[in-house]
């Protein structure tokens, strides 16, 4: 089973179990859930957005499990989480390496390709750390 194929949206229902699994998360129907909505597509959702379609599904999460799964699969590198400022957290279910537009006036965000992107001179990080990975966003508005 390529582990890498089966997280990369969409993904199929039955297959959210497995790819919850093989990243060492319990699997419950809550999160089962959770993570449909996620991987059905590349897209990016709020915790507000994915308990709305939770409860539009029929199905019941507290607004605490809703977050404490988010962030956990963010942990684990399920989803991205991307802090837009300290309002607003999106969770980013494209693992593949790239940068975001976000339209302040509307609240969306875009995926573009971070390979056009050149980042130089970065801070050398602090002792006893190393450089993870740089997220870029791009705040735009409509004209």
């Amino acid at each position: 089973m390529n582990i890498k194929k089966i997280m990369t949206p969409p993904v199929r229902r039955e297959d959210v179990p497995a790819a919850l699994a093989s990243l060492g998360i319990a699997v419950t129907a809550q999160r089962i859930e959770i993570g449909a909505i996620l991987l059905e597509s590349m897209q990016h959702l709020s915790a507000e957005q994915v308990q709305a379609r939770l409860e539009a599904d029929g199905a019941s999460a507290s607004k605490a499990t809703v977050y404490n799964t988010l962030g956990l699969f963010a942990k684990k590198g399920l989803v991205r989480e991307l802090v837009i400022d300290g309002a607003r957290v999106f969770y980013d279910s494209n693992p593949s390496d790239h940068f975001h537009f976000y339209n302040v006036d509307d609240g969306t965000l875009f995926d573009f390709p971070s390979s056009p992107v050149t980042l130089t001179n970065l801070p050398t990080p602090p002792e006893g750390t190393k450089l993870d990975k740089v997220d870029v966003i791009v705040r735009v508005t409509t004209k």
